[in-house]
């Protein structure tokens, strides 16, 4: 922030504490807060430097606009409206029908918390450049590492950006005049330049399972790069996959850093995550009061769920975020070519199965379902709050009025089954990203960090590649050697073939992968699914502007120098 800047909030604040004392007392002010005066030692620098990742952190990890802008809308999740509960001006119904419109705040979310990252990562590069690094206790690697980690932090930004509305405004500092939006493919390089600037100039792991905190070594440049090339087909129109299967071979082969993947899934998102050598940028979280919930978890959970977990201390749920049904009222599996996500598991899968807290940071399941009564601890029910009232709640894989069978419905095969109509037991709930432990043991709540980026993302990553060049056997085979840790004794008994594997084949191995992570949006856009194809309450609008969103009436207001994107 400029001093004049600071001198006026300051002004300001004073200002209005003297109106509210009503005091004749004269304030001092203090106008000039520059790095001379308050970077004197090294702990305020590395408090300037982390500034940004705390909002990365928020955006990636505790707010949950990240994933209303990249799950909401897609054949994996919705927020169906329950009764009076999560219609909200109809904005969820209309993101899952694509009706977009340029006034939901979704949108206007994903927009403005990027764009605020940018500017917070050169904000923070400015003030520090300013600093005297030696006088501070730190060195000119110190400085190079922190200058090139913000870097990379913006191209982050501006990459989920590019993503969700294509072309963005492009700044390099916080004194620029405001500017109106480059193209797709001036925003594509701009992130490209930052990645390639800085990746050369990262720290790099060295240490197979070294701790991750938030830092940005060398493989998260190299991944964010691998995005950018992996969908430049629908950023800028030019395929560069085998550009992207290059990437990935390097930062499998070690070329970036010492990484491997784990054995068993809980590895990566439970406890202990923090030495997990699959990840590879991550949201830190020892001891938090909430870091990498996401906001997600209330969101998800069913009201009651906390009892589910011996009374867990403020785990209510606000029962809002869901899967989309596999199975209509009737118990009928839906027939799309994508979508159908809870089914889309085999059943020997081990995530396939509710989820329990087993006790000293052991769990097992990643899904809410069924009837919520604690298998291990039976004492532990998690009861209806709305059309099942003092029930134990069962939560099933269908979105139906079904409490009204025999009230306002004669059979399941004439209920209705949409975004509209859905009950507190409607569709199956992912609980992935911070699992929950029981109230005994309290302390562990937030404990596992959130992965942002892992290792099986490279290996999918480099299987779709494989298989858009014609090796569909290579790309089978890395899929497969993720695939394996989800089955006892490694036996898949639905393995990817060369022969198995297409278009549908390979979403699907996305979705299960990646359910709730934040990319299914992206996976649909690239296979040029999103808006071709159908799934449960969805029509297709075969409209592609809609892959990209609209910019929020307030945000154009604001700049006028902005331009909508094409259809809105």
């Amino acid at each position: 922030m400029k001093n004049n800047q600071i001198k006026n909030l300051l002004l300001a604040g004073a200002s209005c504490l003297m109106l509210a004392t009503s005091c004749d007392v004269d304030p001092t002010f203090y106008s000039q807060v520059v790095p001379e005066t308050y970077y004197t030692n090294s702990d305020a620098v590395w408090s300037r430097f982390n500034r940004p990742f705390t909002h990365w952190r928020w955006w990636e990890a505790q707010n949950d606009a990240r994933v209303r802008c990249m799950e909401l809308g897609t054949d994996a999740m919705c927020v169906p409206t329950r009764g009076n509960d999560w219609f909200d001006g109809a904005v969820y119904q209309n993101i899952h029908h694509h009706q977009f419109a340029d006034d939901i705040s979704t949108f206007k979310d994903g927009w403005d918390l990027t764009t605020m990252g940018v500017a917070q990562a050169w904000s923070a590069k400015e003030d520090l450049e300013a600093v005297d690094f030696e006088a501070v206790g730190l060195t000119e690697d110190d400085r190079n590492s922190m200058m090139n980690q913000l870097n990379v932090l913006a191209a982050c930004f501006y990459l989920d950006a590019l993503d969700m509305f294509g072309g963005m405004p492009l700044y390099r500092s916080t004194t620029e005049d405001v500017k109106g939006r480059s193209t797709d493919l001036e925003t594509f390089n701009f992130i490209d330049s930052l990645l390639n600037i800085s990746l050369p100039n990262l720290p790099v792991k060295t240490v197979l399972g070294e701790q991750e905190t938030n830092i940005i070594h060398q493989a998260v440049a190299a991944c964010l790069k691998m995005r950018l090339y992996f969908n430049a087909e629908s950023y800028i129109g030019q395929p560069m996959y085998e550009e992207t299967a290059q990437i990935c071979q390097d930062i499998i082969n070690g070329v970036y850093g010492e990484y491997a993947m784990a054995d068993d899934y809980r590895d990566v998102f439970g406890w202990g995550n923090e030495t997990c050598p699959e990840i590879i940028w991550t949201v830190p979280s020892e001891n938090a009061t909430g870091e990498t919930d996401g906001g997600l978890t209330a969101f998800t959970c069913p009201y009651n769920f906390y009892q589910y977990l011996g009374g867990l201390q403020d785990a209510g749920g606000n029962n809002g975020l869901c899967l989309t049904p596999s199975r209509d009222p009737a118990g009928n599996l839906y027939q799309f070519n994508v979508g159908n996500p809870y089914e889309t598991f085999n059943d020997a899968d081990v995530r396939k199965q509710l989820y329990v807290y087993e006790g000293g940071r052991q769990y097992r399941g990643m899904f809410i379902v069924g009837e919520l009564q604690n298998p291990d601890f039976p004492e532990y029910q998690c009861l209806g709050g709305r059309e099942y009232t003092g029930q134990v709640l069962n939560v099933v894989d269908q979105i139906a009025p079904l409490s009204q069978l025999g009230i306002n419905y004669s059979t399941y095969e004439e209920m209705p089954s949409n975004i509209a109509v859905a009950e507190e037991n409607s569709g199956v709930r992912v609980l992935k990203i911070s699992p929950l432990p029981n109230q005994s043991e309290y302390s562990e709540r937030f404990n596992p960090d959130c992965p942002v980026i892992r290792l099986a993302e490279v290996y999918y990553t480099l299987a779709e590649c494989k298989m858009r060049m014609g090796d569909k056997q290579g790309a089978a085979d890395l899929i497969n050697s993720v695939r394996k840790r989800y089955f006892e004794g490694g036996n898949d008994p639905d393995p990817v073939t060369a022969a198995n594997l297409d278009k549908y084949r390979m979403l699907k191995e996305w979705l299960q992968e990646f359910l709730r992570e934040g990319r299914r949006r992206t996976d649909l856009i690239r296979w040029d699914a999103y808006v071709t194809e159908d799934w449960w309450d969805h029509k297709a609008t075969n409209n592609e502007n809609y892959n990209r969103y609209p910019i929020n009436y307030q945000t154009l207001s604001a700049n006028p120098l902005l331009e909508q994107n094409p259809g809105y």
